[in-house]
This record gives structure tokens, sequence and C-alpha cells, in this order.
């Protein structure tokens, strides 16, 4: 896919779709075991034609971390996948707007049930009764932005510089909610812009600010930012095309500014740094037991996109996923050149993430790519649920 093209459909591949996760017989296996498996995947995974370049996971039991990394991260020199370079993380900067916006909840400084009416009456009438809680279980009828016919052209006409966040929801604010509020669930890319505006509204402060004082530095994330620009922090992961017939991929790194998705998926981080993150927000460290409680309610069968391993359910900025190995609590994402999974154990003390630099989904990348990849993210799971090897 050249630049033209993947201008041309801009966010609407923010977030790709996926397919369930994919069992395994073997429900037994210890921890050595189970890393040699994810390794013999990893490796199966990037030899695939079409293929990503490069796969890094990052397994934490306890305070045991280890790194399973292949393949390259750059393909003009040979760099190889490494844990503290950068790379897109794409929706699963939901999860960090979500952190972001409890911390504050369970401060006092916001509640679920803030309306956008109270925090950002500029905002259509029609949204006016749209709740917090709502936003970040994505049960808020607000049209998603990022499928708006106009975005493309807009993206296409100013790739690398984007416009303010509340120009964003101008995309769609004239258009009719999709269903009731609270009536059903709908994965929307809005959601999340107006969760970082109503964080900003609510301290008087900007998003980012927020999310470096409430999230980056209370977990230590030095590698993450949400830049505005299309640059990532050197040295960085490299994300590529997706098209298996274009040898060499094209190189989609920095095609797009980030505050095109913003807090929708807009993130950069870096495999260690989003390992940190997972534990931390599953783990309970930004926000208090209640919040905790409020934010695990889920609605079944919801899927993040692309869907995670195993069963599905939703939560608030936060997916539920129950796989052959136990369930984890976590996000995914795509976008060009990359696509991400991070969960955690519901304590925080088991965390897998999983980062390839292509986008992959039902309609991007190499049939039968997608699939493997997502069983080797159950692989990960298993492995970061497996128990010491005796």
């Amino acid at each position: 896919m050249k630049y033209c093209q993947v201008a041309a459909v801009a966010l609407a591949a923010i977030i790709g779709a996926g397919v369930s996760g994919i069992a395994y017989a073997d429900d037994s296996l210890d921890a050595s075991k189970a890393d040699i498996a994810l390794d013999r995947a990893l490796e199966e995974l990037i030899a695939m034609p079409g293929g990503p370049p490069g796969v890094i996971a990052v397994v934490q039991r306890g305070d045991d971390r280890k790194v399973h990394a292949f393949g390259l991260a750059d393909i003009s020199n040979g760099q190889l996948m490494r844990v503290d370079d950068t790379m897109r993380v794409a929706s699963v900067a939901k999860a960090f707007s979500g952190a972001t916006a409890l911390s504050l909840v369970s401060k006092g400084q916001m509640s679920l049930d803030d309306t956008i009416d109270a925090r950002l009456p500029d905002l259509p009438a029609a949204w006016s009764s749209v709740t917090l809680r709502q936003l970040l279980g994505h049960t808020s009828g607000l049209p998603d932005f990022s499928q708006n016919a106009e975005v493309g052209a807009a993206v296409q006409a100013s790739p690398s510089k984007a416009p303010a966040p509340r120009a964003l929801v101008a995309f769609v604010e004239n258009e009719p909610l999709l269903f009731a509020p609270g009536s059903r669930y709908k994965y929307s890319n809005t959601d999340n812009i107006v969760v970082g505006l109503m964080v900003a509204a609510a301290t008087k402060s900007s998003y980012e600010s927020q999310l470096e004082s409430q999230v980056l530095k209370p977990l230590g994330l030095t590698k993450t930012s949400l830049p505005a620009g299309p640059e990532l922090a050197e040295p960085f992961i490299h994300g590529y095309d997706n098209d298996p017939a274009q040898r060499p991929p094209e190189d989609l790194s920095d095609i797009m500014a980030a505050g095109w998705p913003w807090a929708s998926g807009g993130v950069v981080s870096s495999p260690g740094d989003l390992n940190s993150f997972i534990r931390g927000y599953v783990g309970g460290k930004l926000f208090d037991i209640t919040t905790q409680a409020q934010q695990r309610v889920v609605v079944e069968g919801a899927n993040s996109e692309p869907p995670g391993p195993g069963n599905n359910a939703a939560g608030l900025a936060l997916f539920r996923y129950e796989t052959k190995c136990g369930t984890v609590w976590g996000h995914t994402g795509n976008t060009f050149g990359y696509t991400q999974f991070a969960a955690a154990s519901a304590d925080g003390t088991r965390s897998v993430t999983v980062s390839v630099n292509e986008q992959l989904s039902l309609d991007e990348g190499a049939p039968g790519v997608l699939e493997s990849l997502r069983a080797t993210e159950e692989l990960a799971v298993c492995a970061a649920l497996a128990e010491p090897s005796r």
C-alpha cells in the first residue's frame, strides 16, 4: 500500500478487525515449556509469507521478566527488535486515557457520572447526557470520527500536522447518535477523544500534562509520550506496510501525526514501558479498589479491535480475555505499521505484551498471518500464567 493510499484510508485503519483466539490442546505447560512454545511460534510468525519483519514479546511472572525478540526493527540497517526502543501503541492508547481519567475519578476530581454537558457544554446538545462511564465503556453512541468520509481527505491534505483535538470531534458533531447512550456497545474512537477533552476541562490543564502526572510519572514510564507530530523518539521500532507483494515493504513509521488519533491512538511507548504500564494499570497502582471494581463491570462478548485472545468482554478502557490458560485483562490495537496486545492477570503480577511492526487485521495483511499472531498471543498469555518449572 503506497503512501497516498494510506493517507486516503487514514484513521479508519487505526483499529483493524480481528478473529477469535485459537486454542491449543496442551494446557499444562510449565514456564520453561511455555517459553519454548512461545519462541517457536514467534519465529514461525516472522517466517510466514507476508509475516512482520519483527516481533517482540515481553512476559513477566512476578519479578522474572523475559524478553522474546525475533526479526528486525529496521530492515534498512539490520537493527534487531529491542525492549527499550519506541513504537506506536495504537489503540492501547485508550487504556492510557482510561488510566488518566480513572486516576482522577479515584481522587475525586472527576466522576464516572460526569456528563459531556457538565464538562464540555460546547459539544452537541444531542451528546449532553453521555457520561464518562459510557465513553470509557464504548456505550456512548457517539459516531466514530475515524470513519467519517471527510477525515481521509483531511489527513491526506495535512498528514504531518493534525488539528486541535476539539476539531477532531467536529467531523461528526452534526451526525446523530448511533443509539441511546448506555443501551448497547459500539467501539468508537470518538469516545476517547472526548475523554481527553473532559480530563482537560476538569483539571484546567492539558490532557498531555495529566497523562504525565497521573500515569507516566507514577509508573516510571520514561519511554512513553503523546507527541503531536509524526516523530518517534530514536531509536525506534520501524513500522512497515503489510502488502506481501511489496518488497522491501514501505516504512510507514512517520507518515501520520500522532495528533490525528490523539488520546484514542497517538501514544508512543516501548515494549518495556508497555509491560510496566499494563502491570500497574491492571494491578491497581493508579486508582483505588472501588474505582477498579467499577472498571471491571463488563459487557459480555464485546471485543476490543482487533479482538484479543479467547472470549472477550469490555469493561471501562479495559477488556477481559478468557483464554484456555486463564483470564487476563488488557487492550489491543493496530495502526499503520504496528499491531499491539498488552494484558495482565487481575492483580498485575503476571503480564504479557506482544508487538509486531506491521498492521494486521481481517482486512490488512497476508492470509493467515493474523490468525498466527492471535494464536501466538494466546501462547504468550499461557507463558505469563505458567507455573515455575519444577
